[in-house]
């Protein structure tokens, strides 16, 4: 069960290269220099940058630049090559592995999440007993505890718990629960819900809106307003990153010298350094269109500029040749011309050769090609292979999939829906209404309690699911499609076909991808040989902002039906097609 979750520790501990900002009063989030090498890639080069006490700095950056990295960094789980960190106070983490024991009920890990701060309280009530028995130095350790019991929120810890349970959808789960008993999803508002109410002073989240609806979102969105200390978050959620960040942090490649990469020119990280951009997600776009342009075209000028140099350098050793003389000049001349040109193409000579060297080692560093979603090919025509048989996909203009009633017990209120050929549906709804559940029924791969599926009988099916296939993590990236689409279909469609994939991870074991780039090749698979119907469970989760952004304007091309379970907003904004909105048991699913 893969799923977002959390750790915290307060960098007061001895955690070297990383250095606690707590000791010194700092209450800022300090990164100098950072880098980080693995033995097959490069992922932060000389990362600098600090995040203010109440500020909340977004880092985005393409799938496999360094986000996950930087943030575990931060949180003293990994340690850089280079560089150092500061942060004040505890630091806390929302990312990959669970901070308590499947085996706790709901209600204990909701103590154990309140326990630092109840711990606050009664530290004031011990401070302020200790200064009425006449302690001389309680009356300053009690201004302090105050000061921390109200920073993070000790007075009203009640009230805050009901809220943010109930806030991120997990208010119905009894108390007496165990946490191995609930779904991935589940585990992950409720590791969300630990931290926030830990009220670390550092706040880290990675990807924290993947498992959250809007009212979930929208609550997070105040907490991290209110959030005193200094709050760092990876993410893809376009509409959270508008409405929430103060300042974006971009890890994507910027136009640095050539000669500082020349080394490291095939590396997959995220190139070096760090640029900030204090705009809306929105002005980040336009912003970076028109950087990279200026980046081209800088480049594009340097390299015409580097040739003509060259080019001059190779014929200034020819101008003037010494053995050409004026043919009635006498030997006394012939010498001093001989000198004089000697000089001036030695002159020209230093001069070209001198500027070749500085703008070869001051130009600026070819543009990275990015990796573009190509599209989709059309699952009707050969038969959704390239250079395979034709093949007869359903045909009419009837409906080629239609769900009557189905619904599963728990999970899913009866749902009916019908699909053409060309449908594009969005399934919406809080979570816990059943969108992955309809979508695995759908798939086939869940058999409803009740309600009945009617299917084309030629009709093809391919499910994008929120969690990824079991894989051999040891296997190639190349290996791992080789064997999900079979070997003669991953000759056919190379896993480079829809350029989701690097040619440089093709090699690399599936266990050293990160979330996003093991997403991409999961949305390979599924699209190597396209379905009739396509099923799309959360597909912006994890994928980078640019490619996301690529996928849902291709989807309007797509050569068959569509179906997408999402809760991101800014999809949802840009919808044109069919919408069905879930509901719980009790309001039931209905049309928008």
């Amino acid at each position: 069960m893969a799923h977002q979750t959390v750790q915290e520790h307060s960098l007061s501990q001895p955690l070297h290269p990383l250095q606690s900002a707590a000791a010194s009063g700092a209450d800022h989030l300090r990164v100098d220099g950072v880098s980080r090498i693995y033995p097959d890639r490069r992922v932060l080069t000389d990362v600098s940058f600090v995040v203010s006490a109440g500020e909340i700095a977004c880092v985005i950056g393409e799938n496999g630049s360094g986000k996950s990295t930087l943030l575990r960094i931060l949180a003293g789980l990994d340690r850089p090559d280079a560089g150092s960190v500061q942060a004040p106070g505890t630091v806390g983490l929302y990312h990959q592995e669970p901070p308590y024991p499947l085996d706790l009920t709901v209600d204990q890990v909701l103590r154990d999440a309140t326990a630092p701060v109840r711990a606050m309280a009664a530290r004031v009530e011990r401070e302020g007993l200790a200064l009425a028995d006449g302690d001389q130095g309680a009356a300053a350790r009690l201004d302090a505890a105050i000061e921390d019991a109200h920073r993070h929120h000790a007075w009203d810890l009640d009230h805050r718990v009901d809220r943010v349970v109930a806030g991120l959808g997990i208010g119905h789960l009894t108390r007496d629960r165990r946490a191995s008993e609930l779904s991935g999803g589940q585990v992950s508002r409720l590791s969300l819900a630990w931290l926030l109410l830990r009220s670390p002073d550092t706040l880290l989240l990675d990807e924290p809106t993947n498992h959250l609806d809007a009212a979930a979102t929208e609550l997070l969105v105040e907490l991290l307003r209110t959030w005193s200390g200094p709050v760092l978050v990876a993410s893809h959620d376009r509409a959270f990153i508008d409405e929430a960040a103060t300042t974006l942090l971009d890890l994507d490649p910027a136009p640095v010298a050539h000669a500082a990469v020349a080394h490291d020119q095939g590396s997959p990280g995220s190139g070096f350094g760090v640029t900030r951009f204090g705009g809306s997600y929105t002005d980040y776009l336009a912003s970076r269109r028109e950087k990279l342009e200026r980046w081209a075209r800088h480049y594009r000028d340097e390299q015409d500029e580097l040739n003509r140099l060259r080019a001059r350098v190779r014929e200034d050793h020819t101008v003037g040749n010494p053995s050409r003389g004026p043919r009635t000049e006498a030997r006394g001349s012939k010498k001093f011309y001989s000198d004089r040109n000697a000089k001036v193409v030695s002159r020209r000579v230093n001069d070209a050769s001198t500027a070749l060297e500085r703008l070869e080692a001051e130009q600026v560093r070819r543009p990275p090609a990015r990796l573009r979603f190509r599209g989709f090919r059309d699952p009707a025509s050969s038969g959704g292979r390239v250079g395979g048989p034709q093949r007869s996909g359903p045909q009419g203009s009837g409906p080629v999939l239609t769900a009557t009633g189905v619904a599963v017990t728990g999970r899913l209120a009866p749902t009916s829906l019908s699909l053409g050929a060309r449908s594009r549906l969005l399934v919406t709804g809080p979570n816990g209404s059943g969108k992955s559940t309809l979508l695995a029924v759908l798939a086939d791969v869940l058999a409803p309690d009740a309600g009945a599926l009617t299917r084309d009988s030629r009709l093809r099916i391919g499910l994008l699911a929120q969690e990824p296939p079991v894989v051999d993590p040891g296997l190639s990236v190349r290996a791992a499609y080789a064997a999900a689409v079979g070997e003669a279909l991953a000759e056919r469609v190379p896993l480079s076909t829809h350029g989701l994939v690097a040619g440089r991870d093709a090699d690399r074991p599936v266990g050293a991808l990160s979330v996003g780039q093991r997403r991409r090749l999961d949305l390979a698979t599924v699209l190597a040989d396209p379905p009739d119907v396509l099923l799309l469970d959360e597909p912006t989760n994890h994928l980078s902002l640019l490619l996301v952004t690529e996928l849902e304007r291709a989807l309007l091309d797509y050569p068959g039906a569509v179906v997408i379970a999402s809760h991101d907003r800014w999809l949802s904004a840009g919808w044109s097609g069919e919408r069905l909105r879930l509901e719980d048991e009790a309001g039931g699913p209905a049309y928008d």
